[in-house]
């Protein structure tokens, strides 16, 4: 069973399942985000929808490029989670079914390439503090709990 976080469905609201593929992205010590001007602001894991017919793999590599300007090696999945909300930019209410990765920022290629995006640099505490979604920060403190934290030999 996959873990649920956030609010719970509404009951008799129809939601469409929206997959995603989402990056913790460490280097140094830091951790990468994307801040999101639109349509609220907030920061976010690196990553996004998955579109139809695309594999996970190249679509996080895709988003990752667009919301941060930096290229990356994958290193290995850490697992997904799911959450219901509503995507006004696309008007609709989806079940999100994120996983995450734990990769490394390889080469960085320029500014982010959405609009509204922006790329930052944080210590992990101070990622977990400001990440908006439960399931990143989740993820990102499990991460900092492990014995070889980072270790992207594993």
């Amino acid at each position: 069973m996959i873990r649920r976080f956030d609010t719970p469905p509404e009951t008799g609201r129809r939601y469409r399942l929206r997959p995603g593929a989402y990056a913790i992205l460490e280097r140094g010590g830091q951790i990468l985000l994307t801040h999101q001007a639109t349509p609220w602001p907030e920061f976010q894991l690196p990553g996004g929808g998955i579109e139809r017919g695309e594999h996970p793999l190249p679509a996080l590599h895709r988003e990752v490029l667009e919301e941060t300007g930096w290229t990356m090696t994958l290193t290995r999945r850490l697992g997904a989670f799911r959450r219901f909300t509503f995507m006004p930019e696309y008007d609709l209410w989806a079940e999100k079914l994120c996983t995450i990765y734990l990769a490394r920022p390889a080469l960085r290629q320029g500014e982010p390439r959405e609009p509204g995006h922006s790329a930052h640099w944080m210590a992990p505490q101070d990622a977990v503090r400001v990440l908006s979604n439960p399931g990143d920060r989740h993820f990102l403190k499990r991460m900092m709990r492990s014995t070889a934290p980072f270790d992207h030999r594993k």
